[in-house]
């Protein structure tokens, strides 16, 4: 049985900048939104994976800027290309994954648990 973290009592995302009150999302960030609050406990996804399944590829980084200012999302799902945590993410993302039950290597390196859900 997969044991998720609550998505709206996680902890912001490092270096969270959320919008300011009354933001209007753009067609972009709605997409972007929509389709990280369907990822669910175990899931992972690389930043340009969801960038691509938005029917947005190449836009990885702009999926990682809604991600810094989306409340409530399961921001720490979503991962870079390479497998490997972003030092600033480590300590926060790590545990989360890890409690999904990901392993987390010495490098910061994820290892996906391939349950099925």
């Amino acid at each position: 049985m997969m044991v998720g973290v609550d998505d709206a009592s996680s902890p912001p995302p490092p270096r969270a900048r959320p919008w300011p009150d009354g933001h209007v999302l753009t067609a972009f960030e709605q997409a972007v939104v929509d389709a990280a609050g369907e990822l669910q406990p175990g899931d992972i996804v690389t930043y340009g994976e969801l960038a691509e399944e938005i029917g947005r590829p190449g836009s990885g980084q702009a999926v990682a800027n809604v991600l810094r200012a989306a409340p409530d999302l399961p921001w720490w799902r979503v991962i870079p290309a390479d497998g490997r945590l972003y030092r600033t993410h480590a300590p926060t993302q790590g545990p989360l994954l890890e409690a999904e039950g990901h392993r987390i290597d010495e490098h910061r390196r994820v290892h996906p648990s391939f349950v099925d859900n």
